[in-house]
C-alpha cells in the first residue's frame, strides 16, 4: 500500500497522461473543470516558509437576474502531528496549535470566511490504541476548553468561521467522551457543536471504546457566510447522515476525517463527491497526513499481530459542488490549505435543474423506514 513516497493521483495522471488525454480523464474523474484561484504572492511565499501546500480553486454559478452571486471561500487544512506520540502531551498540543495558527494566517491572507480542521486535530488519533491515558486526560469542553479558546482568538482576529473537531468531555454528564465538532463564529462566539452521529468498529477503528455515538441529531449553522454542517468522519458513509444535513438546510458540509488507505482510499474520492450530487450542497472532504508511531503495541483483535500505528493517513482532502465538479485533491504526503471559492446560489440552481428534493418521495421512505425498525418487521419480498 502506498505511503509517503507516492504523492497524489493528481501527480500521477498529469506524469502520465498526454494532454488531451488528461483533459478529457479529468472531466470524468472531476466533472466541470474548476478555475484556479490567483492566490496572493505573500500567501504562495508565507507557505512555501511554513512548509505546507497552497492551493485554491474556485466553482462558478450562472447568472442570476434577482440574486447578487453569494461568494464564499474555505479553507480545509490537513496535517501532520508535529510531534513524536511519546511526547508530554501538553508539548504536543502547543505544538500543533502553532502549527495551525500558522496556516490560519495565510488562510486570512488567502480571504478564506470559513476554516475547517481534521478530525481530532489537535492530537495524535490515539482512539484504539493503548495510549487511552494520557490523552483523555486532555479531552477538553467544548465550550470553554483550551482548543476552543485558541480558535475562538483565531476566529475573532480573522474574522474567520472556524470549525474545530475536538474530544470532548462532556462534565455535565458524568464526564462522557464524545467526539465533537465545535463550530465558533467569525465574532469569537461559540456558534454552537456537533457529534459524530456514527462510531465505527472496523479494523482498528473500534471507536465506541472511546467515545459515544453524537446525541445532537444533524444541527446547521447559521453563520454570516452561509449555512453549514458538519459530518464528522465515518458518518460520510451513511447517506442518511448527509441527507439530514442537508433537508436541515446546509448549503455546505464539511466532512473532518481521519483514514488510511488500506481502509478507505478507494471511497474517498466518491463518497463526498456523491453527498453533493445527491443533496444539492458542496462537501469538503478533510484527512490527515502521515503515519504515527505509538509506543506501545495495540491489536484490533483479528487475529493479526499486534502493531504500533494505524497505516498511512493519505490527506488528498477536496471539495465538490452540488454539479458534481470537484477539486484536485491536496497531496497524500504533505501538510496542506486547499482555498475554495463558492458560489452559493448553484445549490438551487442544481436543484432546480435536477429535482432531488421535488423527487425524494420522503414520506414514502419515511413510512416504510418506522415499518422497518420494528422488531417484527417482515421484509416486502414477493415470491413465486
Amino acid at each position: 500500500m502506498a505511503g509517503a513516497e507516492w504523492e497524489s493521483l493528481d501527480e500521477c495522471l498529469k506524469k502520465y497522461l498526454p494532454l488531451a488525454d488528461l483533459k478529457e480523464v479529468k472531466r470524468i474523474l472531476y466533472g466541470k473543470e474548476t478555475r484556479t484561484l490567483d492566490l496572493p504572492r505573500r500567501a504562495l511565499e508565507a507557505a512555501c516558509q511554513g512548509d505546507f501546500e497552497l492551493q485554491g480553486y474556485a466553482f462558478e454559478a450562472a447568472e442570476e437576474q434577482r440574486r447578487c452571486p453569494q461568494l464564499v471561500r474555505v479553507g480545509l487544512v490537513q496535517n501532520k502531528t508535529p510531534l513524536s506520540t511519546n511526547a508530554p502531551v501538553a508539548e504536543q498540543v502547543s505544538t500543533v496549535h502553532r502549527r495551525i495558527e500558522a496556516i490560519v494566517e495565510v488562510a486570512a491572507m488567502c480571504g478564506v470566511n470559513i476554516i475547517c480542521f481534521q478530525e481530532a486535530w489537535n492530537m495524535p488519533f490515539a482512539f484504539c490504541t493503548r495510549e487511552k491515558l494520557p490523552w483523555t486526560e486532555f479531552a477538553e469542553s467544548a465550550e470553554d476548553g483550551l482548543t476552543t479558546r485558541f480558535c475562538q482568538k483565531l476566529a475573532k482576529k480573522h474574522g474567520m468561521v472556524v470549525i474545530s473537531p475536538i474530544l470532548e468531555r462532556d462534565h455535565d454528564h458524568g464526564d462522557v467522551l464524545w467526539n465533537t465538532a465545535v463550530v465558533i463564529s467569525n465574532s469569537g462566539a461559540v456558534l454552537g457543536k456537533t457529534r459524530k452521529n456514527h462510531i465505527p468498529r472496523v479494523g482498528d477503528f473500534n471507536e465506541s471504546t472511546y467515545y459515544m455515538e453524537g446525541n445532537l441529531g444533524h444541527p446547521v449553522f447559521q453563520t454570516q457566510f452561509g449555512r453549514i454542517a458538519v459530518n464528522i468522519c465515518y458518518g460520510r458513509h451513511h447517506p442518511l447522515n448527509w441527507l439530514m444535513y442537508s433537508i436541515n438546510g446546509a448549503e455546505i458540509i464539511f466532512n473532518p476525517s481521519a483514514t488510511i488507505g488500506a481502509l478507505s482510499e478507494s471511497f474517498w474520492p466518491i463518497e463526498a463527491r456523491n453527498a453533493a450530487i445527491a443533496n444539492h450542497c458542496f462537501t469538503c472532504a478533510i484527512n490527515r497526513v502521515g503515519q504515527e508511531h505509538f509506543p506501545n503495541e495495540f491489536t484490533s483483535g483479528d487475529g493479526k499481530k499486534a502493531h504500533q500505528d494505524f497505516g498511512y493517513f493519505y490527506g488528498s482532502s477536496y471539495v465538490t459542488a452540488p454539479d458534481g465538479s470537484r477539486t484536485p485533491g491536496l497531496s497524500r504526503n504533505r501538510d496542506g490549505l486547499l482555498v475554495t471559492e463558492l458560489d452559493l446560489n448553484l445549490c438551487r440552481q442544481m436543484s432546480d435543474l435536477w429535482t432531488f428534493k421535488m423527487t425524494g418521495r420522503y414520506e414514502m421512505y419515511a413510512r416504510e423506514l418506522a415499518e422497518a425498525v420494528k422488531p417484527d418487521y417482515n421484509p416486502h419480498i414477493v415470491k413465486e
